[in-house]
C-alpha cells in the first residue's frame, strides 16, 4: 500500500508518502510552501494544485489527513480547515480515498500515547521508517506520521468498512 498523510496549513503543508510493504518506509516528504502577502485564494489555488501534482506521482492507495483539532484561535482554525478541503478535494477529483485521523489518534498510532509531544512523535517517526536522522522539517515529520497511522490502521478499517 502506498499513502501519501498530510498535516494541514495554509503557509505550510507537511506531506509524507510511505509504501508499507515489506516494511514501512519514506518513499517522499517535505512541505508545500505559500507566500503570506498573496490572496488566500492563490494560495488555496497553489496548495491544491501541488497536491494533485504529489498524488499523480505517486499513484497512492490512500490519502490521509489529520482532522481538525479544536483551536482557540478562530482564524487559526479557518485556514487550516480550507487546506484539509483543498487537500480532500485534490483527492476526490482523481478518485482516491481519504481517511481522516485526529491529532491523538495519530500521536497513539505512533507512539502508543495519544498525548506523546512533537519530539517524541519525530523520533518514532524516524524509527519506524528506518531513517537516519529526525525529518524536517516539522511538518514533513507529522505528515509523514499521519500516513503511518493509515497503514496501520487501513486494514482495520477495511474489515469493519469504515
Amino acid at each position: 500500500m502506498i499513502a501519501i498523510g498530510f498535516d494541514p496549513g495554509t503557509a505550510r503543508l507537511g506531506y509524507g508518502v510511505i509504501e508499507s510493504e515489506p516494511d514501512p518506509k519514506a518513499i517522499d516528504f517535505g512541505v508545500i510552501v505559500t507566500d503570506h502577502t498573496e490572496p488566500m485564494a492563490q494560495r488555496l489555488l497553489l496548495i491544491h494544485s501541488a497536491v494533485g501534482e504529489l498524488i499523480d506521482r505517486h499513484r497512492p492507495d490512500a490519502v490521509a489527513v489529520e482532522s481538525l483539532f479544536f483551536a482557540q484561535n478562530v482564524t487559526t482554525a479557518m485556514t487550516v480547515g480550507q487546506a484539509r478541503g483543498t487537500v480532500l478535494l485534490a483527492a476526490a477529483q482523481r478518485d482516491v480515498s481519504v481517511a481522516e485521523y485526529a491529532p491523538s489518534e495519530v500521536k497513539q498510532a505512533v507512539v502508543g500515547y495519544g498525548k506523546a509531544d512533537k519530539a517524541q512523535i519525530q523520533e518514532m517517526v524516524r524509527l519506524i521508517l528506518g531513517l537516519a536522522t529526525v525529518p524536517h522539517p516539522d511538518d514533513a515529520a507529522d505528515a509523514l506520521a499521519v500516513a503511518i497511522c493509515h497503514i496501520q490502521r487501513a486494514p482495520f478499517r477495511a474489515r469493519i468498512g469504515g
